[in-house]
């Protein structure tokens, strides 16, 4: 399993950041976390500078979201759809877009899901439940926005 440090996210994150300005070839994955990287550019200050970045502490006490964090959410919920894993997670998420009208925004309801779902695994020392990360998703495409 692939398991890389805070300092690698970050890096990636800054490096893709830098290909897709200078016109660079990506590779797929990249493709992907380009796209997410393009939809904020309120977090393109934090990815020019990737020692910086590795160097960026980022408590939440300011108000002020951790971008690799968001990024890496987004990238993982994309990955997820992609290959409908956990199983249903592909239909939730669509289902919520189409709700949302926007999958930028049914990705930050599916973050919210994908945070409780591993915080609570932790916590408890279990492995991540998919059927609830998906059913949390699924509430969100069938309440009123």
């Amino acid at each position: 399993m692939f398991n890389p440090s805070q300092a690698d996210v970050r890096r990636y994150f800054c490096a893709v950041y830098a290909k897709s300005r200078a016109g660079q070839a990506l590779e797929a994955l990249e493709t992907i976390a380009a796209q997410w990287i393009d939809e904020h550019p309120e977090y393109h200050a934090d990815l020019r500078d990737a020692e910086a970045a590795v160097a960026a502490v980022y408590g939440g006490s300011d108000g002020y979201t951790n971008p690799f964090l968001h990024l890496s959410m987004h990238l993982s919920i994309s990955e997820q759809s992609s290959i409908d894993q956990p199983r249903g997670i592909r239909q939730a998420v669509e289902l919520l877009a189409h709700k949302r009208n926007s999958l930028h925004s049914a990705h930050h309801d599916a973050m919210e899901c994908l945070g409780t779902m591993l915080w609570e695994s932790q916590r408890a020392g279990r492995p991540p439940d998919g059927n609830a990360y998906i059913a949390c998703v699924q509430r969100h495409a069938t309440k009123d926005a």
